[in-house]
Formats: structure tokens, C-alpha cells, sequence
């Protein structure tokens, strides 16, 4: 997010007087969080994968029962409609994060930064 910060903002931040750390806070930090939004979006999916991974390695009755339990149980099982269940659970918590967390976060920052149009 830092990288794409016009060159223009930081030169008229210097102009004003923002420079070291005040500069930072004011000019680059606000023009760069689209992208530390974008960064936090793909770190969750990230995340999220990574989570259902570790589920499916070190499953232990001890830690309870989720999703990549459920998903290796069906697996071990062969019961299918319980692994098409654990996917489609798996995709719509996945889904239902970005469309009720970051979604909204990343359309009121852009419409603030003027990035993004009232629809």
C-alpha cells in the first residue's frame, strides 16, 4: 500500500510541512490504507485456508469438532453428502466474511478516498 502512494501527495505533504513521522501519519498512512485493506482481505483468505488445513492434519477428538474434522471424518467415512456439506459450509463462512466484513470496510474507505462511486 506504501509503494502506491503518488509521488504528488508526499511532495505536497513536504510543501505543508508534513515531513518524518508526521508525514507519515498524515499523507502516507491515509493514502495507503486501500491497500492495507486489500492486504488484510487476502491474509484472511489466507488464513481461512490455512486454518481448515491445520483442522484436517491435527484433528483430535481433545480440540472439538470443525469443519476440517468434519471434513476429514466424512473423508475417512466415505460420506459424501457430509464432504459436500463441510465444502459448502467451508465456502459460505468464507464468503460471509468478505461480504459482511471487508466488503463493506473496503466501500466506505474508497467512497471517503473518492475512489469510488455512490451507486
Amino acid at each position: 500500500g506504501v509503494d502506491q502512494v503518488p509521488p504528488l501527495f508526499l511532495r505536497a505533504g513536504r510543501t505543508l510541512g508534513a515531513t518524518g513521522l508526521k508525514g507519515a501519519w498524515h499523507i502516507v498512512m491515509p493514502a495507503a490504507l486501500p491497500g492495507y485493506l486489500a492486504g488484510l482481505k487476502q491474509g484472511w483468505a489466507f488464513s481461512w485456508r490455512s486454518l481448515m488445513a491445520a483442522e484436517i492434519i491435527a484433528s483430535s477428538p481433545d480440540l472439538g469438532l470443525g469443519l476440517g474434522q468434519l471434513l476429514e471424518n466424512g473423508r475417512n467415512n466415505f460420506d459424501m453428502p457430509g464432504i459436500f456439506l463441510a465444502i459448502i459450509l467451508i465456502l459460505l463462512v468464507g464468503v460471509a466474511i468478505d461480504l459482511l466484513v471487508f466488503s463493506p470496510l473496503e466501500r466506505t474507505v474508497l467512497r471517503r478516498r473518492g475512489l469510488l462511486v455512490k451507486a
